[in-house]
């Protein structure tokens, strides 16, 4: 198994429940629909009927009720059946798996793993739904193994050959040449770190700062494990203070769909023009590209390794620092979930607000 089972997923942004939706979507290779009940609260149930196992998102809403569209079965959002048509008796087999379903943050986390569910290890993102930041949201699916994705997100050497037309520098040479510190915290969490002094704007945060000049930049990507990653990313035109940087939380959620698949669901936060609806789309269609580009790359990558073998890298740079030892923190994780009856992996806080210490 590629995952840990026995911790919080994204399953979806909340607002996808709304207004009577059904949502179908495979979540660790299982099945999974969910609603929101009348009352404000969410469900999530085995994707298929006990009776001849069609989906159960392939029938119809019955009030607070999912009706199959074989033989009319209706399923409670608790999992028990209330309706054979035909009989009167219903049998107990009659019945579908319930997932524990809890909001958060704008989003929706799912468990489901065989240990009890407790809500306080959902991770802290309170960044997608703060007033102290504004959002610019989005979903890729991606056709790759979401370890794959972890590692992209934590190679900070990447953005000048797949990012160019966004986050990128045009010297080939520019962002790779910038050292990385790269700490481990705890049992699951690991952070790389680097500063680009007077640089010239990439594309993408030009556009952000309104600013053609010179910029500074700090960069850090942190992985906390199972598959949450975060890009914090400061930027400020040079002679002016690191305290009134263009501050953004990349927030990436990454839920195994199966063992090749991925979704992928991601915030922008950003701490300045928090009113400014054009930034917002402005932002989103910025890291729509970014990611189309990433996505490419992953799925060439995910059919080499499928055709080759893993492991990946077959050969170490620099670079991978980060990518290996949260690639080795998670197989650990694992392997004690695997070992160990009850274990349950605590996240850490991922970040904290206030300005990193910087040396440029």
């Amino acid at each position: 198994m590629n995952w840990l089972k026995n911790a919080w997923y994204v399953a979806g942004f909340k607002s996808e429940l709304d207004g009577g939706a059904v949502v179908a979507r495979r979540l660790l290779n299982t099945a999974v629909v969910m609603l929101r009940h009348s009352d404000g609260r969410v469900a999530a149930l085995e994707d298929v009927c006990p009776h001849r196992l069609l989906p159960l998102s392939a029938g119809t809403r019955v009030g607070d009720e999912l009706q199959c569209g074989y033989h009319g079965i209706r399923i409670a959002v608790d999992g028990a059946c209330t309706l054979a048509p035909g009989q009167v008796h219903i049998p107990k087999q009659a019945c579908v798996r319930k997932f524990a379903l809890e909001e958060r943050h704008g989003l929706l986390w799912i468990w489901l793993g065989d240990a009890p569910a407790n809500p306080d290890l959902i991770p802290n993102i309170h960044w997608n739904e703060s007033d102290d930041w504004a959002c610019s949201r989005g979903y890729h699916h991606v056709d790759a193994d979401f370890r794959l994705a972890v590692d992209n997100l934590m190679d900070l050497g990447h953005e000048s050959w797949v990012h160019l037309r966004t986050i990128g520098q045009e010297d080939e040479e520019a962002i790779p040449s910038y050292p990385v510190k790269v700490t481990v915290h705890g049992d699951g969490a690991v952070r790389a770190h680097r500063e680009m002094p007077n640089i010239d704007a990439p594309p993408f945060f030009a556009m952000v700062l309104d600013h053609q000049g010179r910029i500074n930049r700090w960069q850090t990507a942190v992985s906390s494990s199972p598959s949450i990653c975060m890009t914090d990313f400061g930027v400020y035109p040079v002679g002016t203070s690191a305290d009134n940087a263009y501050r953004s939380h990349v927030l990436h959620m990454l839920t195994p769909e199966t063992e090749n698949t991925t979704h992928y669901f991601w915030s922008v936060a950003r701490n300045r023009r928090l009113d400014d609806e054009a930034l917002t789309e402005s932002v989103r269609q910025a890291i729509v590209h970014t990611f189309d580009e990433d996505a490419v790359v992953l799925s060439l990558q995910q059919k080499q390794v499928q055709e080759y073998g893993g492991p990946v890298p077959r050969v170490a740079l620099k670079v991978d620092e980060a990518p290996i030892r949260a690639r080795r923190m998670l197989d650990a994780l694992i392997k004690r979930e695997e070992q160990e009856p009850g274990f349950i992996y605590q996240p850490a806080l991922m970040i904290e607000d206030t300005t990193p210490e910087l040396s440029m």
